[in-house]
Formats: structure tokens, sequence, C-alpha cells
């Protein structure tokens, strides 16, 4: 028998009631096996497969990847967006304080860069026109930062940029307050525009971060 470890966030911790728990497995078990054993546990579960992503180790993985004694796992519910308490010069940057896009434009411009992107992502107070009291964001710390680095290569391989920084914000946000930072530096400014759209949609397809909707009439949503 083997021992894993299955750390759960957003919708899935509300439905198990938990943040992780462990599991033993015959050995040579696959990924998928412990989904289908936590869905006979939890049949709630069974609502969250459509766009389910797999984590291995802190790692993306498939159904089919197998497992060994003490591994990770993590099954990454549909995302909204690393280390906490890293300094703030940090290019990629998970954090509960304020966001503040100056010292990410100060690290990602040189001297041979023509332009810098800095998109930012506000709280806004309304989602589909139902009215927001604030939000809060958690994320899968561990993992988002490799993630956010590989976003950047992943930009980086497309478009002729320079350096990129991305911070995102965890814990309760006001409204008005900045959840996310994208700065992108390049030699021209197609280029930085671009790789600045691709990666903030990238990391809202695939970042393990998680947003959650506090109305203003006191009802509460994972989005």
């Amino acid at each position: 028998m083997i021992s894993i470890h299955i750390r759960f966030f957003a919708g899935h911790r509300d439905i198990v009631g938990c943040t992780a728990l462990d599991m033993q497995l015959e050995e040579g078990a696959c990924l998928g096996v412990v989904w289908e054993r936590l869905i006979a546990d939890f049949p709630r579960l069974a609502g969250y497969t459509d766009r389910l992503l797999y984590a291995l180790n802190q790692e993306f993985a498939g159904l089919d990847s197998p497992l060994a004694d003490g591994d990770e796992v993590a099954f990454i519910p549909p995302v909204s967006g690393g280390t906490p308490d890293a300094p703030a010069c940090a290019p990629f940057l998970i954090t509960a304080e304020p966001l503040d896009p100056a010292p990410l434009v100060a690290y990602v411009q040189t001297p041979g860069d023509g332009a810098v992107v800095t998109f930012a992502g506000v709280a806004r107070d309304n989602f589909g026109g139902r009215a927001t009291a604030h939000l809060s964001y958690e994320a899968y710390a561990e993992m988002a930062g490799s993630v956010l680095v590989q976003l950047a290569e992943e930009a980086r391989a497309q478009w002729p940029i320079g350096r990129v920084a991305v911070h995102h914000r965890v814990g309760r946000l006001e409204i008005g307050e900045t959840a996310v930072l994208v700065v992108v530096a390049a030699p021209h400014r197609q280029a930085a525009f671009a790789a600045a759209a691709h990666i903030m949609d990238r990391i809202k397809e695939v970042a393990p971060i998680w947003k959650r909707e506090h109305w203003a009439d006191g009802d509460v949503e994972w989005r």
C-alpha cells in the first residue's frame, strides 16, 4: 500500500469540509483512481469534473499518472489568479499585501525596451448586474508561482518580449482594489500588448487561483 496527501481548494474544500486528507491506495494506482474514490465519497464533486485540472507534486498531470508513496495530489477546480510573503520585487508573486505596479515596471524595463504594458485587474462593484460587496481570493500558492513562470515563458515563445512580472492578491479585496498586475516589456508595443493579454487570459484558465464573490445581499459564490 501507498499513502498520498490530497489538497482541496475553493469549491472542492467546501464540499469535502477540509483542506487536506490522506488516502491509502494499492501500489501502482494512478491519479484517476483517486478522483473516482473522491467522487464516491463526496458525490457533489462530480459537478466539478468539467474543465478540471490535475496536479501531482505541484505540477500539472494526467489521470493516468502513476502515484508513489508520499505524493501530493490536488484537483484544481475551474480557476478564476509565487509564494506567500515573497519580497515585493519578486517578478512572480502571490501576496495578501496591496499591489503596486511601480516596482514591477522598474524590474521589467531595460534600455532595449521601447514599450512597457501594465494591466491591472480591479475589484468592481458588480458582476452580471448583481451588486458585489467585496471579493476574496485564495491560491494553491506552492504551485501558482511555477505556473506563472510557465505562462511567461509560453508568451515569450510566441512574441519577441523581454521581462515579465505578475503579482496576484489573495485574501479579502475591497471594491476598487487591484487583484492582479501583469507587466510586460518589449522592444515594440504590439508584442507587449499581445503578450500581456495572453498571459492574463491564461491565468484565468489554468493558474490555481480562485475568486469568491461576496454579494451585497449576503450570499457568497465561487466564480
